[in-house]
C-alpha cells in the first residue's frame, strides 16, 4: 500500500482535485499544499453542504489530518486568516494547519502589479486571477521576496520598508499611488503576529513524518497544463502544479513518491485565455456549462467547455508520471446523444500525438475525434462501475485504452459519498 500519493490536475484546472483530496484524506494523516495561493479555488460538498477553499488543503474538515501549506506556496496572510475564520464560523476549529517557513508572502502591492500588467497586456491578457500571485513569484526568483520566517521575525520592519520603498518607485512609474509605508506596516504587523502560531518547519515535519510511516497525500492547484515550464506558455500559472513541483514544494525528494493520481474530467474545460484544442461553444457546450456548475471557484467566471482530450492526458501522463485517474463529473454527460473523445491533433498534413511547445503550433492544432454514443440514465446512485449504463462503461473503457491508464475512482455526483472507488490508494 502507498505511503505518499499525489493528487494532481491533468488537465487546465477545476478537474475535482478537492472532492478527490478530501475523500482520499479520510485515511491519510497529512495533507499538503505544495504551489500556488488563493488563485486557486477547490469545492468540497458532504453533509449536504458546500465549502469553499482557496490557500487551505483540503483534508482540513478531518480533524485527525494536519493540513500543510507547504514552502512552494504563496500565502496572502489576511487571506489565510479570513478562511480560517470562516472554517470556525462553519464549526472546524481550524487548528490542524501548518505553514511553511519557507513560503512567500503575498503583499498589497503584488496586487495591485498584478493588475496593473494585465492591463497593459490588453487584448493579450494571460487572464490571471489578479490576486498577486505571479509578482509574488516574480519576487521569489528574483531573491527579492519575503519568507514567512522574516514577516513573523523583529526584522520585518526593516526588511520590510526597503521593499515597499522599491514597489512604491515602480507604482509611481506607472502613475499609480504609493502605500503609505506607516499604515501599510501596521496592518501586516497585526497579521504576522496572528499567523505566526501556524508558521513552522514543515520541510522537517513532512519527512520526519514519513519516517514514521506516516500517509501523506499531495495537493496541486491548478493543472499540468497550466503548468510554467510545460503548459501552453505564456497563458500558464507563475508555478508548477504538476507532480514534479511536489519535490521542490514540499522538501519531500523524489524516492518518497509512491503514486501520482490525475483528476481529469470526463470532458474538458479552461478559464482565461489560451489554446484549447477541443473548445466548442454550442447548446450542448451550455448544457455541460450549467449542468456541471462550470463557473470559477476563485473567479466566478464561466469556464470554457470542451470535449475530453486524451492528447492532453496523455502529455499529462507523461510529464507527471501518473500512475492512475479518477475521472470526475461523469455524471454530467447524462443525457447527450453522442460524445467526442480527441485521439490526436492534425496540422499542416501531420498527426500529432502530442503538445507542440510552440503556441503558434498549439492554436492551428485540430482535433482528430472518436464518436461513441451516449446515454439517458441518471448516474448519482451508481456504487459500481458494473451499475453504469453499458455505453457509460464503454466511455470510460475507451479512456483507458486511449491513455493506457487505469480508472481507479470515478465520481457520479458533487458530494464526496458519489465516489466509486475501484482500487484503494491508501
Amino acid at each position: 500500500m502507498n505511503k505518499t500519493v499525489v493528487v494532481v490536475g491533468s488537465q487546465w484546472g477545476d478537474e475535482g482535485k478537492g472532492k478527490i483530496t478530501h475523500f482520499l484524506s479520510e485515511t491519510a494523516d497529512f495533507v499538503v499544499r505544495y504551489q500556488g495561493g488563493d488563485n486557486a479555488g477547490h469545492t468540497v460538498k458532504f453533509g449536504g453542504k458546500t465549502y469553499k477553499l482557496h490557500l487551505i488543503p483540503s483534508g482540513v474538515f478531518n480533524k485527525n489530518v494536519k493540513n500543510v501549506l507547504g514552502n512552494g506556496m504563496v500565502i496572502n496572510a489576511r487571506n489565510f486568516l479570513e478562511e480560517i475564520k470562516l472554517l470556525k464560523e462553519q464549526g472546524f476549529p481550524g487548528e490542524n494547519i501548518y505553514v511553511s517557513d519557507r513560503a512567500h508572502v503575498v503583499f498589497d502591492y503584488h496586487v495591485l502589479l498584478d493588475g496593473l500588467k494585465e492591463e497593459k497586456l490588453g487584448v493579450n491578457q494571460v487572464g490571471t486571477t489578479k490576486k498577486g500571485i505571479g509578482p509574488a513569484y516574480t519576487d521569489k526568483i528574483s531573491r527579492d521576496g519575503i519568507r514567512m520566517v522574516d514577516f513573523i521575525s523583529s526584522d520585518f520592519y526593516s526588511i520590510f520598508k526597503e521593499k515597499v520603498q522599491d514597489k512604491n518607485r515602480e507604482l509611481v512609474r506607472n502613475k499609480m499611488e504609493p502605500l503609505n509605508f506607516q499604515t501599510l506596516y501596521q496592518d501586516y504587523q497585526q497579521l504576522a503576529d496572528q499567523i505566526a502560531p501556524f508558521v513552522t518547519d514543515t520541510v522537517t515535519m513532512l519527512n520526519v513524518a514519513y519516517d514514521q510511516g506516516k500517509k501523506i497525500l499531495f495537493e496541486g492547484a491548478q493543472g499540468a497544463l497550466l503548468d510554467v515550464d510545460f503548459g501552453s506558455y505564456p497563458f500558464v500559472t507563475s508555478s508548477n502544479p504538476s507532480a514534479c513541483g511536489v519535490c521542490t514544494g514540499t522538501g519531500i525528494g523524489p524516492t518518497k513518491i509512491d503514486a501520482v493520481i490525475g483528476v481529469v474530467k470526463a470532458y474538458s474545460t479552461r478559464v482565461g485565455s489560451g489554446c484549447f484544442p477541443t473548445e466548442f461553444e454550442d447548446e450542448i457546450a451550455s448544457y455541460i456549462r450549467v449542468t456541471g456548475n462550470e463557473f470559477g471557484t476563485t473567479t466566478k467566471r464561466p469556464r470554457r467547455i470542451g470535449w475530453f482530450d486524451g492528447v492532453v492526458l496523455n502529455y499529462s501522463k507523461m510529464i507527471n508520471g501518473l500512475t492512475g485517474i479518477s475521472v470526475m463529473l461523469l455524471d454530467v454527460l447524462s443525457k447527450l446523444k453522442t460524445l467526442k473523445i480527441c485521439t490526436a491533433y492534425k496540422i499542416n498534413g501531420r498527426t500529432l500525438k502530442t503538445i507542440p511547445a510552440s503556441i503558434k503550433e498549439f492554436e492551428r492544432c485540430v482535433p482528430v475525434y472518436e464518436e461513441l454514443p451516449g446515454w439517458d440514465e441518471d448516474l448519482s446512485n451508481v456504487k459500481t462501475f458494473e451499475e453504469l449504463p453499458i455505453n457509460a462503461q464503454n466511455y470510460l473503457k475507451r479512456i483507458e485504452a486511449v491513455t493506457g491508464l487505469e480508472i481507479v475512482m470515478f465520481s457520479v455526483g458533487p458530494d464526496k459519498t458519489q465516489t466509486v472507488v475501484r482500487r484503494n490508494l491508501f
